[in-house]
């Protein structure tokens, strides 16, 4: 059976589809294939077509060269900056290296200075820190060259306690500032030949004014103790030389007006009193100083120089920057005009999507709804109406797939496929519901014809006992009337898993006590089970076989799976929302994953037609605690085994429960509390059709978890 495509428009001819599928559009012009195809592949090709004209004529030539160029003005305008910070720092280190080698020299008055420079070279240091840690480049080279500032506070406690030596002091802030003026930040990244010669300048100056910084430093000390000592002079000599170099470098690289600016600086009358002090130095030697210099005069003087020195640095600095920011913004431009093209590209290409939607999106949007229509709502409707169907009447079929009209030719053809699939699946469903029923039916048939046989059997077997006198053979009638009450159990359970109920109905009220025994009488070992704490309570008759059956079920698991000398154990206990009932054994027990089986087995959470048949026993339990409505779960005991426990709610237990219970503790094998035969239930309240006992049998071999 096949259920017909349908369309969505009104007055569609569906008798115009052939059988194996929706009919054919007319064929298209040449001109409407290119401008409207009704293919997902013509369609797609359409957008990538005019994506790809517009991408290629638009970005492919300039705009990755745009966006490089982009990166290397801001990874220069970043270095450029770090390199500013980074000579911020020098400078002040340099300061505080001066300050403490003429600290060490003698100069106490100098302690509050040094102070004062040792925050301003902190605050300086984490601004450093800061701007370093960055993906700049050079940035990695900055951060290893501050690393030699790791000990500066030891240093600086050293110094304070006269602990260091003053060249060792002075070596460790010149290892510093050396550290700290290799990098060359920017130099590698600059294409702008004017980009490049500032920074060469930029670098030279700040060369020699590290020199200038180290040469006030030094002498400091040297001026403050009035001599050279232990090759001190040599050093002078040697900062003095590299100072010039550096001066030199700088007019090699410098612009007219950076070296007018320099030039301001040396003639000034500062410099001239800063040589003046510096001939002192030259023409003493390796020893006392020809004539004495004032520390603080030679300080004042040369920092003046230094700081006009430093704001040249500065506006060279600045000019290198204004060029690189020149050079980001033009990058920045173009890249934008660019970008703006791509957006207008990918604007063309959302356009060219939306018109599509309505040809590709919406259709298979609506095709995927039809496809979780019919998986969750149109197949199972029809299974369901097939299991409630009587013999002489099929349901209809569930409805078919609707597309919208002039979707393409492939959405088309899964729509068709798809109702065809909806249509076998519908035959198939039938085929099982049906066959479920039919085999439903036949076992309930069997179970009824089996439990009236066992029934007269049961009858017969009770006149034979009543008449009976030779103990022996009473004996064996007895064993005869157990084995037949286990295969009425068996009957019962068909019927129970089938959905029948119970035709055994109790009229009275009896205690909890004669159910268990009920359930005892129908199980093979009974001799093994022992109650051992039961608060006696009177349960409703209309639910006393029932509930025996659940304990035949339950004991006959414990039995099945403890060792032969091992009892099993039955707990009792009234609680304050109706009774808990607890079936424990000692045997082998069952791992975690089994237990979540069976419990799931046990809420029913599963159809016993497609379980192995071993697992009946867990079915019978469950159907008959959510008829009744009893909670049964397996749980593993301390000791070894499984616990089943029985919550009973209140309206199982008959009225008249509100005295206070009286506790049974009694074994049966040594008390002598024997399992009911078929006189003693039917004297206890039941129906001459009841007689026997109320438990089954499992179905299958043993009765396992």
């Amino acid at each position: 059976m096949r259920l017909p495509l349908r369309r969505d428009t009104p007055g569609h001819d569906t008798d115009s589809q052939s059988g194996s599928g929706p009919a054919a559009p007319a064929a298209p012009s040449r001109m409407g294939m290119v401008l409207r195809p009704r293919t997902i592949g013509g369609q797609l090709t359409r957008i990538l077509a005019v994506a790809l004209i517009l991408t290629i004529a638009l970005l492919t030539i300039t705009t990755l060269n745009e966006i490089t160029n982009f990166r290397e003005s801001e990874n220069t305008r970043q270095a450029v900056s770090l390199a500013q910070h980074v000579q911020d720092l020098t400078d002040q280190v340099q300061r505080e290296s001066g300050l403490s080698n003429g600290l060490l020299g003698g100069d106490d008055q100098l302690k509050q200075q040094l102070l004062t420079q040792r925050h301003a070279v902190d605050a300086t240091l984490g601004a450093v820190r800061a701007a370093a840690d960055s993906n700049v480049p050079g940035a990695d080279q900055v951060r290893a060259a501050l690393s030699r500032l790791d000990q500066l506070a030891d240093t600086r406690t050293q110094i304070d306690t006269h602990r260091m030596s003053r060249p060792v002091a002075s070596q460790f802030y010149t290892d510093a500032v050396d550290a700290l003026d290799r990098p060359t930040l920017g130099l590698d990244l600059a294409q702008d030949q004017q980009i490049q010669r500032g920074l060469q300048a930029f670098y030279s100056l700040g060369a020699a004014k590290s020199q200038f910084d180290a040469e006030r430093g030094f002498l400091n000390g040297v001026f403050t103790v009035g001599r050279f000592s232990g090759g001190e002079y040599g050093q002078f000599t040697e900062i003095r030389a590299t100072k010039q170099a550096a001066l030199q470098a700088f007019s090699s690289y410098s612009t007219p007006a950076w070296q007018g600016d320099l030039d301001a600086v040396m003639q000034g009358g500062d410099e001239a009193a800063v040589e003046q002090a510096e001939s002192v130095a030259l023409a003493s030697g390796d020893g006392l100083l020809v004539r004495p210099v004032d520390p603080a005069t030679w300080w004042m003087r040369i920092s003046k120089v230094i700081d006009e020195q430093r704001a040249a640095q500065q506006s060279v600095g600045g000019e290198v920057q204004a060029r690189a920011d020149e050079l980001r913004a033009s990058a920045l431009t173009k890249l934008t005009v660019f970008l703006v093209a791509a957006l207008l590209a990918i604007i063309a290409m959302v356009v060219l999507v939306v018109l599509s939607q309505r040809a590709i999106v919406r259709p298979l949007a609506k095709l995927a709804g039809e496809a979780d229509d019919v998986a969750s709502r149109r197949l199972p409707e029809a299974i369901d109406a097939w299991s409630r169907a009587e013999e002489d009447h099929q349901p209809d079929a569930p409805g078919p797939v609707r597309i919208p009209d002039g979707t393409s030719t492939e959405i088309a053809a899964v729509a068709g496929a798809l109702d065809r699939v909806q249509s076998t699946a519908f035959e198939l469903a039938s085929q099982q519901a049906l066959l479920r029923r039919n085999t439903t039916e036949s076992m309930s048939n069997l179970a009824r014809r089996n439990q009236n046989l066992v029934r007269r059997q049961l009858g017969l077997l009770s006149q034979l006992e009543r008449q009976e006198l030779d103990p022996k053979g009473l004996s064996n009638l007895f064993q005869l009337d157990h084995l037949a009450t286990r295969m009425r159990r068996n009957a019962e359970s068909l019927l129970i898993l089938v959905g029948e109920g119970s035709p055994r109905r109790l009229s009275n009220p009896l205690p909890l006590t004669t159910v268990i025994r009920a359930g005892m009488s129908e199980v093979d070992d009974y001799r093994r089970v022992v109650l051992r704490r039961v608060d006696d309570v009177l349960v409703s008759g209309a639910v006393a076989s029932e509930l025996a059956h659940i304990l035949a079920e339950l004991i006959e698991n414990g039995i099945a799976f403890s060792p032969p000398d091992m009892d099993v154990e039955v707990y009792g206990r009234l609680v304050a929302h109706g009774y808990v009932l607890a079936v424990v054994d000692h045997g082998v027990g069952m791992p975690e994953a089994q237990l979540a089986q069976a419990n799931a087995k046990l809420r029913g959470e599963q159809d016993f037609i497609v379980a192995p048949t071993r697992y009946l026993g867990h079915y019978v339990v469950g159907r008959l605690g959510r008829r009744l409505g009893i909670e049964v779960e397996l749980t593993s005991s301390p000791d070894g085994g499984v616990v089943a426990r029985l919550r009973l709610p209140q309206n199982l237990l008959a009225a008249g429960n509100g005295q206070q219970p009286a506790l049974v503790q009694a074994k049966v094998a040594n008390d002598g509390l024997v399992p009911y035969s078929a006189t003693d239930w039917v004297s206890n309240g039941a129906t001459a059709e009841s007689a026997s006992g109320t438990a089954s049998e499992p179905v299958a071999q043993g009765n396992p978890r």
